[in-house]
């Protein structure tokens, strides 16, 4: 059964520790320094078994400035939200801070406890409990229930834990999918068993015995052991917090950051595209590519904003941005995250990836290219998974992506990303190029490359109309190495089943292309073909054929001898050597006789037969061979049998 994790947040020494104590009965804070400075410096975990029968996963985060960014990491997985208020202190500043962060972090539901009741007046606790009444309005707290306790005498916390029963029985459970997550929070090795990583599962489930690529690097290992809440488990879904003792890999090769996931689900990046909210509490604009840190998950990255359709961000605004990272991280779209000040370090804003494997975008290139990003942006924002889809494959243009470039860039797999595939695909808005590693790409890019490649081949016939069409790898070579083979086959398949092209073995036309001549191609075919039948078996070469006919164009003479080869009224002995094919019939018989007379011909027997120079007999000879009338045994040549 999914766990519901809660989550802690508010000012350092509010009671967030002491509440959780009070609460389930342990003690999160396990470090020696923890206990020693009596503030929570590392993330905190513990338990409750709620009366609906559900466990009640808990995090405890630090309070203090100094170790927000662990808090950052704790918030990652939380459902429900117990932000602390103390009643002596009412709000602080870390309590506006982390409240900023949970909202940035897409918390959604959950509760105010005002702790250390017993400490106040009740006039002061009604008080406090107002200002945070008022604090909360607007936000997604503004309904949520107020609760007075004292973890101390043990005042509330009973109504505490039957709230936070309802609350539980009111959430509506949905089965887990996907492949496994798990941003790691912590590792450790254990002697005799190896690496371990602990932290909250936030999609899919695994399973002893399945192998977790640790994001954004490479190894894989494999799930030896899995523990929950310190008890062993055979398996674990999302919204666990979970301990996986990993074989095959050392712990050295892990740190706080990475994502411990299924391999193949996710596609590391150094660009995020996003939806930011720039804080309203910030004193002055947030300027492009200003630098800052990224937490996303549990990892902490530096990198740059870059804004897509401004110069700046004045504070309480969204924009649509870039996050441009000195490290990659592995995201999904929909993941939350968190941007704090490089310089002095404070929280400055967040928001949702909308994009985890973007192409770096440009900007200040005209209205044209902002108004692109903007709808770009309001495509990825927008929720509908149909028009997403289509944008990543019209953003990939001829490449196309295959179902598993898809995946991630949607944050959906298996029969999830089918069904999302069925409608665009039965209305014929993408087109499947290669069934068997299922590439797709999208209908107006493939119909922009047919046209393109029935230009190509019109402009071929006009230059070469002589010719009976273009070689099928001239034209893939034309449309450049953008175009892939796959890609390039599916579209010539697919306008020769519409009959716009014809494809004759390697040549490609037109479909109502044919060759015709004009009056003064007419007479040069006759004149052509006349000097090659008058010179008989003393042909002239190329060059004295062009020479002769030196009032055409050499091009069309060219297309002419092309077209008589064609036709079969000459026939090419070489590069060079171009006979009439009346004169070669009549040779061939002489050669053929002569051997069957003798049993065989040489090159002296055959000049003789001939009369013919080395110039022209050795070529001939080789004709022979390589039409295969005759095979060459040493200086002879005999008939080859056929």
């Amino acid at each position: 059964m999914r766990e519901i994790v809660l989550g802690t947040a508010g000012h350092v020494d509010h009671g967030k520790t002491s509440l959780v104590r009070a609460l389930t009965g342990i003690e999160t804070d396990r470090l020696l320094e923890e206990k020693r400075r009596g503030i929570t410096i590392e993330l905190g975990f513990a338990f409750l078994d709620l009366p609906c029968g559900h466990r009640l996963g808990i995090v405890d985060v630090p309070g203090h400035e100094k170790f927000v960014k662990h808090m950052v990491a704790g918030v990652t997985g939380m459902d429900i939200l117990a932000f602390v208020i103390a009643a002596d202190e009412g709000i602080m500043p870390q309590t506006r801070e982390h409240f900023e962060i949970c909202r940035l972090l897409g918390v959604q539901t959950g509760l105010v406890v005002i702790t250390k009741k017993d400490l106040v007046e009740p006039d002061w606790l009604e008080m406090v409990v107002e200002e945070a009444r008022l604090f909360c309005q607007g936000s997604f707290l503004e309904d949520a229930p107020i609760l007075a306790v004292s973890s101390s005498t043990g005042q509330g916390i009973d109504d505490l834990r039957h709230t936070l029963d309802a609350m539980v029985r009111a959430r509506t459970f949905s089965e887990t999918f996907g492949p496994f997550r798990l941003p790691v929070d912590r590792i450790f090795a254990m002697k005799g068993f190896g690496a371990v990583v602990t932290g909250t599962s936030i999609s899919g489930r695994v399973a002893i015995g399945d192998e977790l690529r640790l994001y954004p690097g490479e190894k894989i290992a494999k799930a030896r052991g899995i523990q929950v809440h310190s008890q062993s488990a055979q398996q674990v879904e999302a919204g666990h917090r979970t301990a996986i003792n990993l074989q095959g890999i050392d712990s050295e090769d892990i740190r706080r950051g990475m994502v411990a996931a299924t391999p193949g689900s996710l596609r590391p990046s150094f660009m995020l595209d996003c939806r930011l909210l720039y804080l309203a509490g910030n004193a002055k604009a947030l300027a492009h590519r200003t630098r800052v840190r990224v937490h996303l998950g549990t990892a902490e990255i530096l990198g740059r904003v870059s804004l897509l359709d401004r110069d700046e961000l004045r504070p309480g605004d969204e924009a649509g941005a870039q996050l441009l990272l000195e490290e990659p991280v592995a995201a999904w779209p929909s993941d939350h995250f968190v941007i704090r000040g490089y310089s002095p370090v404070f929280t400055i804003g967040g928001g949702e990836v909308l994009g985890c494997l973007p192409a770096k975008k440009r900007k200040r290139l005209g209205e044209a290219d902002r108004a692109y990003n903007r709808e770009m942006l309001a495509i990825l924002g927008g929720g509908v998974i149909q028009d997403i889809l289509l944008f990543h494959l019209r953003e990939h243009g001829l490449a196309g992506l295959t179902v598993d470039e898809l995946a991630p860039r949607l944050g959906l797999f298996g029969n999830q990303l089918k069904k999302a595939l069925e409608p665009p695909i039965s209305t014929r808005k993408i087109v499947v190029v290669d069934s068997q590693s299922q590439r797709y790409l999208h209908a107006e890019v493939a119909a922009a490359l047919m046209d393109e490649m029935l230009r190509r081949i019109g402009e071929y016939h006009t230059a070469w109309p002589l010719q009976p069409g273009m070689a099928k790898e001239e034209l893939r070579s034309a449309l450049g190495a953008r175009v892939d083979g796959r890609v390039f086959q599916y579209c010539l398949q697919a306008l020769v089943n519409k009959r716009a092209v014809a494809q004759e073995e390697a040549i490609v036309r037109l479909a109502g292309h044919q060759v015709r001549l004009t009056v003064d191609e007419s007479e040069l075919r006759q004149k052509t073909r006349a000097w090659y039948r008058d010179k008989g078996l003393f042909t002239p070469t190329l060059k004295e054929t062009q020479e002769h006919f030196a009032d055409y164009p050499e091009k069309r003479v060219r297309e002419v001898l092309e077209l008589l080869l064609r036709d079969g009224e000459l026939v090419k002995i070489s590069e060079n050597l171009f006979y009439d094919r009346d004169v070669v019939d009549g040779l061939t018989a002489r050669v053929v006789a002569h051997i069957r007379e003798h049993g065989e011909i040489d090159a002296p027997a055959f000049k003789e037969l001939s009369g013919l120079t080395r110039k022209f007999s050795i070529p001939i000879l080789e004709y022979f061979d390589r039409v295969k009338l005759t095979i060459r045994l040493g200086d002879k040549r005999v008939l080859r049998k056929i």
